[in-house]
């Protein structure tokens, strides 16, 4: 049975009443003070959980594998653990520059991220192509309009250890993601705002897939 103040719900459904997304943006001064630790909690097998941070509190996607240490690249799982906030990316021509603490960079056509894992640039942003694997940052449907990414294996990257952990635009019906972490585009929008160099998202490993 969930605890009295857990934002999962029974059999691991988020409870009602949790969001707090759709609220005005603050005031320029409101949440300027320091860093902010966002908080992921999953529910249930790990693949929906709550973020809340800053004023926000809002459901989102997670990885089709759960939450989970020792991730690996290609385990469709959202690492749990504690993560900079690095930097914002949107897609111009879709999207006009967001307003944001961040510090903030356009996508262009051939922006891309390296996914593979013996590659000299594994988990790097990378001008494509490369002589290699990667997905490309401006994507036929909508998910990385808009994206914060997350320092996750990032200092240096370890090879095989996972890649491109983002926080995205969610699919339709929070739909699980490959490892990411994602939510519909006014939230985001909304969290990108609010979000300021040397904030933290921490992933809780409760609800997590066994390794």
């Amino acid at each position: 049975m969930p605890e009295a103040d857990s934002p999962c719900g029974p059999h691991g459904a988020v409870r009602e009443g949790r969001s707090s997304a759709g609220d005005p943006p603050p005031g320029p001064d409101r949440f300027g003070g320091g860093a902010a630790t966002w908080r992921v909690t999953p529910c249930g097998a790990g693949r929906i959980g709550i973020l809340a941070g800053r004023g926000i509190a809002t459901a989102c996607a997670l990885g089709k594998g759960g939450v989970r240490t020792g991730k690996r690249e290609g385990d469709g799982a959202t690492p749990a653990g504690l993560w900079p906030v690095r930097r914002l990316y949107y897609r111009p021509g879709r999207l006009f520059p967001p307003r944001s603490g961040l510090a903030v960079r356009p996508t262009g056509p051939r922006d891309g991220w390296c996914d593979q894992p013996d590659h000299p640039a594994y988990n790097r942003r990378v001008r494509l192509p490369i002589a290699g694997s990667a997905e490309r940052l401006q994507r036929p449907d909508r998910l990385y309009d808009l994206v914060i990414e997350l320092g996750y294996n990032d200092s240096p990257p370890r090879p095989g250890a996972g890649s491109a952990i983002f926080m995205h635009v969610a699919r339709p019906g929070l739909r699980p993601t490959a490892g990411c972490i994602a939510v519909p585009l006014p939230v985001l929008r909304r969290i990108a705002a609010r979000m300021r160099a040397g904030d933290l998202v921490l992933v809780q490993g409760r609800g997590s897939l066994p390794d």
